[in-house]
């Protein structure tokens, strides 16, 4: 049975630092993250890119779970509002898949010192402090399971993870 990890959270958290740590941890397996396919030049949040991202991020897991040879496949992404994980996986098929959702946190303060160091790395655009915390309340009510990542490394939130799937 494949394991689909959704791994949700604002920007700057450290969702792809902790994805990557699971990847270490949970093989055979494969990471999408999903700023992947929205990774275009110029950025355009449109109907039409919405729709486009959505289509690759829901092909790209159904093959991914298609894959005989991957146990686990491990899902990143800012997904602020719960019905975007809902429209994603009312597309996969999951008959065989048991499902893992985490929403990693973070104070304010943390985030605002991890998105301002991005910033001045040339990581994140200027406007990328507002929209996160813009977004950061959100996350508390879904129904999800949360992991706070105040002092933690990404492999210590991505171990904190693993045992919670236990």
């Amino acid at each position: 049975m494949k394991t689909l990890i959704f791994v949700n959270g604002p920007m700057g958290v450290g969702k792809s630092a902790v994805c990557r740590e699971l990847l270490k941890l949970l093989t055979p397996g494969v990471y999408l993250d999903g700023d992947w396919c929205w990774n275009m030049n110029p950025f355009r949040v449109t109907d039409e890119t919405r729709a486009m991202v959505l289509d690759n991020i829901t092909g790209t897991l159904s093959r991914f779970l298609a894959c005989p040879e991957l146990d686990y496949v491990i899902f990143g992404w800012v997904m602020h509002q719960p019905e975007i994980a809902r429209d994603i996986l009312a597309r996969l098929e999951l008959e065989n898949a048991r499902l893992h959702q985490f929403t990693l946190l973070c104070s304010e303060q943390t985030l605002c010192r991890r998105i301002e160091a991005d910033i001045r790395a040339g990581l994140r655009g200027g406007d990328a402090l507002a929209r996160s915390l813009e977004y950061l309340s959100a996350y508390g009510r879904q129904n999800t399971v949360k992991i706070m990542t105040d002092g933690l490394s990404p492999r210590q939130s991505a171990e904190t993870i693993v045992r919670q799937m236990e």
